[in-house]
C-alpha cells in the first residue's frame, strides 16, 4: 500500500517514504495547498533533502527540505515528516491509529491566536480504514535562533535549572486546557476528541489479574535484593513492600471507581497532551528572559482529566523535582488554566486524582520493568546503577526505570490508600 485517499481532504496521501519521493514536488504543492499552508500562485519547485529518522515508538520520519517558487518570511523550508505507518516492524506499526487525533489537532493548531507554541502544521490527513496517515511540519532547529538544544527523557540532569523549565513545560499544558475549556476554540474541531480516557495510551497492556499482580510485586521484592543500586534504599525498604502487597491489589479491585472518578469530575477534563515531558518539548528564552515552551508530538491527544496530563509531563522527572516543587506545580496549573479562561481545577482533588492515575500507571505498565531489566541486562549485579552506560544511553530502559522509580517513591511518600479512601 502506497497511496490512499485521506479522510478530511481527499487527496492522495503517501503511505511509505518511497511514495512521498515518488510524487515528489507536485503532491507537496498540492497538499500545501489544500491544507492552507502554500498559497496558489506559489510551489515546492525542489526537495532538497529527504532523509529518514530512527527512533520514535511508531511510524517512519523524515526530515525534508524543500525549495519555493517564491520563499517568503515564515514559509519554512526545514521540515519534519511523520507517518502513521511502520511496514517493516509489526510492533511499531501497531501504534498507527494514534495519528487519528494528530491530524484534526493540526487542523485546530492553525486556528489564529492558537494558545501555544507547536511545530506549524504544514499538511496532515489520514485514512481511518487502514491507519495510513501523513503529518508534515515545520523542523524545530534545536540549538539554533534562540532555541535550546534538545532535552532527552529522564536525563534532568543535563538540563540547566530543571524547576524552571518544568513550570515552563506546566504552563504550557494548562493553557491549552484552560483555552479549550474557555469555548475560544471551534466547537466543530474540539467535538472531534472524544472523552475516553482509557484511550489515552501507547498500545494495549497485557490483562492484570490479581494473581498477575501478585508476581509482580513478589519480582519487584527479589529485583529489590538482587539490584539494589538500581532502586533507592527508601523504595527497597521490606516494610514498604509489604504494604505494596497490602495496597496494590485496592488500586486494582478499585480501578473502575478510579477511572469513574477521573472521568466525573467535569471541571478536570480539557484537551491536553498526554505525554507532555520535556522530550517533546521546546525551549527558548524571551527579551526579558523568560522561559517559554512549546510542545510536539501529539499522539493520542484528546480531552482527559489534567491529572492525567500532569502526571504526563512529570513522570519521567527527577524525585527531587517531585519533592520539592510538587505543591507549587499542582498550584501553577490551577492557576495557568483558569487564567486562561477556563474552571479552576481543585488543587486537592487533582492532586488526589493524579497520585490515583499514577499508581494505576504503575500496576498497569511499570511494575513489568524489573522483569525487562532482567531480559535485557542479564548480567547485571548489585553495584549496577541507573548510571551504568547501558541503562543511561537506552531510553527504553533508562526512562521507565526512572518513571517506576517516581511511581514507587509517590507511593511511600504520598500515599494511595488514603486517596482510595475518598473515593465515592
Amino acid at each position: 500500500m502506497d497511496w490512499v485517499v485521506g479522510d478530511r481532504l481527499g487527496l492522495p496521501v503517501p503511505a511509505t517514504a518511497e511514495a512521498l519521493r515518488d510524487g515528489g514536488e507536485a503532491f507537496l504543492t498540492n497538499a500545501f495547498r489544500a491544507f492552507g499552508a502554500l498559497g496558489e500562485h506559489n510551489r515546492v519547485v525542489r526537495i532538497t533533502r529527504c532523509e529518514e529518522l530512527t527512533g520514535g515508538s511508531t511510524g517512519r520520519k523524515l526530515l525534508l527540505d524543500v525549495q519555493y517558487s517564491y520563499p517568503q518570511p515564515g514559509l519554512r523550508t526545514d521540515l519534519f515528516v511523520k507517518f502513521s505507518r511502520d511496514f517493516d516492524d509489526p510492533v511499531r506499526d501497531r501504534g498507527r491509529t494514534q495519528m487519528a487525533p494528530e491530524v484534526v489537532f493540526a487542523a485546530l493548531a492553525r486556528t489564529p491566536g492558537f494558545p501555544i507554541a507547536v511545530p506549524c502544521p504544514r499538511f496532515a490527513d489520514y485514512h481511518a480504514d487502514s491507519g495510513t496517515g501523513i503529518l508534515i511540519t515545520d523542523r524545530i532547529a534545536f540549538g539554533h535562533n534562540g532555541i535550546e538544544r534538545q532535552y532527552h527523557k529522564c536525563r534532568d540532569d543535563e538540563m540547566p535549572r530543571p524547576d524552571e523549565h518544568y513550570r515552563a513545560l506546566v504552563t504550557a499544558v494548562a493553557r491549552l486546557a484552560g483555552t479549550h475549556r474557555s469555548g475560544r476554540l471551534p466547537a466543530e474541531l474540539t467535538a472531534a476528541f472524544p472523552v475516553d480516557l482509557r484511550a489515552a495510551t501507547v498500545g494495549e497492556p497485557a490483562p492484570l489479574t490479581p494473581d498477575r499482580l501478585r508476581r509482580r510485586l513478589s519480582r519487584l521484592e527479589e529485583f529489590c535484593r538482587r539490584h539494589p543500586g538500581l532502586l533507592p534504599p527508601d523504595v527497597r525498604s521490606p516494610r514498604f513492600l509489604a504494604s505494596l502487597h497490602e495496597e496494590a491489589p485496592e488500586v486494582l479491585r478499585r480501578e473502575a471507581a478510579i477511572w469513574r472518578a477521573l472521568r466525573d469530575t467535569d471541571d478536570h477534563i480539557a484537551l491536553c497532551h498526554w505525554n507532555a515531558n520535556v522530550d517533546n518539548a521546546w525551549f527558548w528564552r524571551d527579551s526579558a528572559g523568560i522561559l517559554h515552551c512549546g510542545l510536539m508530538d501529539w499522539g493520542c491527544v484528546s480531552r482527559m482529566n489534567v491529572a492525567m496530563a500532569l502526571w504526563g509531563a512529570l513522570c519521567g522527572a527527577p524525585t527531587t523535582l517531585w519533592d520539592s516543587h510538587f505543591g507549587e506545580l499542582v498550584g501553577l496549573f490551577c492557576d495557568e488554566m483558569q487564567a486562561a479562561g477556563g474552571p479552576r481545577p481543585d488543587a486537592a482533588v487533582l492532586r488526589r486524582h493524579l497520585m490515583l492515575y499514577m499508581a494505576l500507571m504503575g500496576i498497569t505498565w511499570l511494575l513489568d520493568v524489573p522483569a525487562r531489566i532482567d531480559r535485557r541486562l542479564p548480567d547485571a549485579d548489585a553495584i549496577t546503577s541507573p548510571a551504568d552506560p547501558r541503562i543511561r544511553e537506552d531510553e527504553s530502559l533508562r526512562a521507565p526505570l526512572q518513571m517506576l522509580t517516581n511511581v514507587l517513591h509517590l507511593w511511600r511518600t504520598e500515599g494511595v490508600s488514603g486517596h482510595l479512601a475518598a473515593l465515592h
